[in-house]
């Protein structure tokens, strides 16, 4: 393997597993959505279209690395790959204050959505082994994980 090969690769899995996130044992998952909150509190603090940009190029370089991810991992949608969960949990969270307890009722809606994949979820999930395949089903969690976080906020005040 050429050095130029292993350096694509080490990049593509850096990005794909969020830092080698995505390798910790049992829940990759949710260590991912863990590890995304610090992106959010940053993302959080630039505003709209700051955060909007910040979403849009982790989304677009999530659909780049995470098909490139699954074919070095030897699996469709492998645990290990994580960043679809960081993008998910950031358009959960998107405009909400960058409290803590924003990001815990963020991440406890968004985490059972992204795990149960009720329906249309699990629609997004199903097709090929590309990038947009393992990122669609964490963004349409993410839409519909923000839904249910404004209905929650509405009803508790946005405080």
């Amino acid at each position: 393997m050429g050095a130029e090969n292993r350096s694509y690769r080490i990049l593509i899995l850096a990005l794909a597993t969020w830092g080698g996130v995505g390798f910790l044992p049992l829940m990759p998952g949710t260590w991912g959505t863990l590890a995304a909150l610090p992106l959010w509190y940053y993302l959080a603090q630039t505003g709209p279209w700051g955060y909007g940009l910040g979403v849009a190029a982790l989304v677009i370089g999530g659909l780049w690395v995470a098909g490139p991810a699954q074919e070095i991992l030897g699996r469709t949608d492998h645990g290990s790959i994580v960043i679809d969960e960081v993008a998910g949990l950031l358009i959960t969270l998107a405009a909400v204050p960058p409290t803590w307890e924003h990001a815990a009722l963020g991440f406890i809606i968004f985490r059972p959505l992204d795990i149960l994949k009720p329906f249309p979820i699990r629609w997004f999930q199903e097709g090929g082994k590309g990038g947009l395949e393992v990122m669609a089903d964490d963004i349409a969690a993410g839409v519909i994980g923000r839904v249910v976080l404004e209905v929650v906020m509405i009803y508790w005040g946005r405080g």
